[in-house]
């Protein structure tokens, strides 16, 4: 045990965790560091927020405040039909590091989403999600001296590994072994460590159950090797939602408002640009998305849709057949997608830009470049388009959605224009909501395991009192605990507020933060991964 160790608060993320995950791995011993958390301190579950994604969930849990004010709603930012994966630069509040640099807290953080470009405090950090393999880190060079100490260091698994398992549990290690490395050197009060392959793995193999209990362990080992180095007066551990299976049906939400008149379509035109249509072409030789030039086979496969033969006709084919698996497998996507009958979305009324948004985007006139609905009749359309939305049921005569609601009802701050126009909340997150076009309204969850409402939260040592409890925690919550455990005041414009377990939390006004301008992230290895978990169609 280090006991010149200044660790006062050790929070931990564990992504998709939750009781569904989390009870048979208690039932049977398996992680006992992580189960003497939960038995020796407060715990419960932890609501998620709207939409319960990885990209939007985090920033609310570090920022304490609903998308509206932070900015990010999925793993995309877009300017007006065009995208980018969402990076530091979107989130447009104050971190809760950045916060605590503001009353002198040194803060090691590492494998959070979206902290990528890190911002200067003091401290260091080592970005997660959607940051590029070889990220930038914060202090500039610190990535070198980790992989100089620890050994390989990857923000994403070895995709070429024989058992994707171990593949996901070495990164856990390199977590954990990275984050001592660091708090030795800097001697933090305050410690940030996120895993993310206890989500990934359902994405990826949802069955595998001996991988998933091979990640938990290796999680805990991480966890209980910290907690005996560093020696933490307070831990906290949260999820940013749960996982679980998805029993209903996928709901392709764009074939049901082209039905209605609402989407308009081309035949083998660009229509939004997506990953498809450029993982295969110039990025892979490290060209910006915006430079794809489609190749001859792929303008061969637009002048096809044109006429009408599309690569949804051509896929009901194979289907038929029953080998639309393998060609999908070994087919081009920037191919299938270039003979796809795709979404005009500067010709539609409104439509889903991405799935991971949970709802639907009015073209605007005077907000989106090609708008087509006048400020005049926003309302109008948007009451029309809630009303139909509410409407819909499975083929079993079941609600597709629990509510269908104006934007309003879940987002509010100086971002609140970045979000979808009415929000779609599927039933009980049991059914799949997609933004393709497959010329079939339902059909099967595209994932048979996805994101659940409900996430996880524990907190033990001395800044707990465990017989107070957790009451009904939210997302939002989690950050002003974390300031209660370090005797800082939250901001007063933060969403969530202590939970019961700690003292109640002092807040105060500081100055927003004064966000720098988006830059782009247009990284090929970070959208391929976003792709094959399913983050972008």
């Amino acid at each position: 045990m280090d006991d010149g160790s200044s660790l006062r608060t050790l929070l931990v993320g564990i992504d998709a965790a939750c009781d569904r995950v989390l009870e048979p791995l208690f039932d049977d011993d398996e992680v006992p560091t992580l189960q003497s958390l939960y038995r020796d301190g407060a715990s419960g579950p932890l609501e998620s927020q709207i939409p319960p994604w990885t990209a939007s969930a985090w920033p609310s849990l570090y920022t304490g405040m609903n998308p509206g004010k932070h900015g990010v709603y999925g793993f995309l930012s877009f300017d007006g039909y065009d995208w980018d994966v969402v990076n530091a630069t979107d989130v447009r509040e104050r971190t809760l590091w950045e916060l605590l640099d503001r009353h002198g807290i040194t803060s090691v953080v590492v494998n959070v989403p979206v902290t990528h470009p890190p911002r200067e405090f003091d401290g260091a950090l080592i970005p997660g999600y959607t940051a590029p393999e070889d990220p930038d880190c914060h202090p500039a060079g610190l990535l070198a001296d980790v992989r100089e100490s620890i050994g390989e260091y990857r923000v994403y698994p070895d995709e070429d590994a024989a058992d994707l398992g171990s593949a996901y549990a070495d990164c856990v290690r390199s977590r954990g072994e990275a984050f001592r490395y660091l708090a030795d050197r800097f001697d933090p009060e305050f410690g940030f460590l996120e895993f993310q392959a206890t989500d990934s793995i359902f994405h990826e193999r949802p069955d595998d159950d001996a991988a998933i209990r091979a990640i938990y362990r290796e999680v805990d080992r991480q966890l209980r090797e910290t907690i005996a180095t560093h020696d933490p007066d307070t831990v906290i551990v949260a999820s940013d939602h749960g996982m679980g299976p998805y029993d209903g049906y996928e709901f392709r939400v764009n074939d049901y408002l082209r039905d209605r008149g609402v989407v308009e379509t081309e035949r083998g035109g660009e229509g939004m640009p997506t990953w498809a249509t450029v993982r295969d072409g110039n990025l892979k030789q490290g060209d910006e998305a915006a430079d794809y030039e489609p190749g001859l086979a792929e303008r061969a496969m637009a002048r096809a849709a044109g006429m009408g033969l599309t690569s949804q006709r051509i896929g009901a084919v194979l289907a038929r057949l029953g080998i639309d698996d393998f060609v999908a497998e070994y087919a081009p996507a920037g191919l299938v997608n270039a003979g796809a009958t795709q979404v005009d979305f500067a010709a539609s009324t409104a439509s889903v830009r991405s799935r991971i948004e949970l709802g639907v985007r009015i073209n605007l006139e005077g907000r989106e470049p090609d708008g087509v609905v006048p400020q005049s009749e926003y309302e109008t359309v948007r009451s029309r388009l809630i009303g139909e939305l509410r409407s819909v049921t499975t083929p079993d005569g079941e609600p597709v959605f629990e509510t269908v609601a104006p934007r309003e009802e879940f987002f509010h701050g100086p971002e609140s224009d970045r979000a979808v126009d009415v929000v779609t909340v599927p039933a009980d997150f049991d059914h799949f909501l997609s933004a393709t076009l497959r010329d079939e309204q339902f059909g099967p969850p595209s994932e048979p395991w996805n994101h659940k409402l409900e996430g996880t939260v524990a907190a033990s040592g001395d800044a707990i009192d465990p017989d107070a409890g957790v009451g009904r925690p939210h997302l939002f919550d989690i950050a002003p605990t974390v300031l209660s455990t370090l005797g800082v005041p939250a901001d007063e414009r933060m969403d969530g507020e202590a939970l019961p377990c700690v003292s109640p939390a002092e807040t105060r006004s500081y100055p927003r933060l004064d966000a720098e301008q988006s830059v782009e992230t247009a990284d090929e290895e970070v959208e391929k991964r976003l792709a094959e978990l399913g983050y972008l169609e």
